[in-house]
């Protein structure tokens, strides 16, 4: 059995961690998502940097995360002289200018290439819905089939907090039918999924 990042049991059906992922990653991409999968830590930083040279990153925010962690992404921020607001009180007085904000996701959705962000602190918050770019941190392994399968897995263990599926960037159509990106949060999501291998497996 694996555990999300808060310890919530991932149970799913029958089928392979890899097919669910695969089906997690198209239905992703149809909504407008940019998935990336890696398999060491040398892939994680190359395209965190490249990333962050494209934007271009000024200012980060960073959610409590047992995957930023393990990508020693503090240290590479650090190399490329990047600001890092981790606290809450950093992350709510330099939300406005921020251009990129981490956060892990406890897993993806393969039916509808979601994410669920479990924000039990104002910190995920920020830092998912108000910078223009959401880099989310996924374990690659961490993929339930459908929602019925991840309200069975939340369901037992959860009894407080924001609870958000996250799906593709923000948009609206509200102003003439016209769909817009990133009207009410970021016009990017990158979920940047990452192999056990990378980090090791599930204690």
């Amino acid at each position: 059995m694996t555990f999300s990042q808060q310890g919530i049991p991932l149970i799913s059906d029958d089928r392979s961690g890899s097919e669910l992922f695969e089906e997690f990653a198209a239905c992703a991409r149809l909504a407008a998502a940019e998935v990336h999968c890696v398999a060491s830590l040398a892939e994680a930083q190359a395209l965190v940097r490249r990333l962050i040279a494209e934007i271009p990153v000024r200012r980060v925010l960073a959610a409590p995360c047992p995957l930023y962690a393990q990508l020693q992404l503090d240290t590479l921020f650090l190399d490329e002289q990047i600001p890092v607001s981790r606290t809450a009180a950093e992350i709510a007085a330099h939300a406005p200018t921020a251009d990129l904000g981490i956060t892990g996701v406890e897993f993806g959705v393969a039916e509808t290439g979601s994410v669920l962000l479990l924000a039990t602190s104002a910190e995920s918050r920020l830092a998912s819905s108000l910078p223009p770019v959401h880099l989310a941190l996924l374990r690659r392994s961490h993929v339930l089939a459908g929602m019925a399968e991840a309200i069975d897995a939340i369901a037992p263990t959860f009894d407080r907090g924001c609870l958000t599926f996250i799906t593709g960037p923000s948009r609206t159509a509200d102003i003439e039918r016209v769909l817009t990106i990133g009207v009410h949060g970021p016009s990017r999501l990158v979920i940047l999924a990452v192999a056990d291998t990378c980090v090791g497996g599930d204690e």
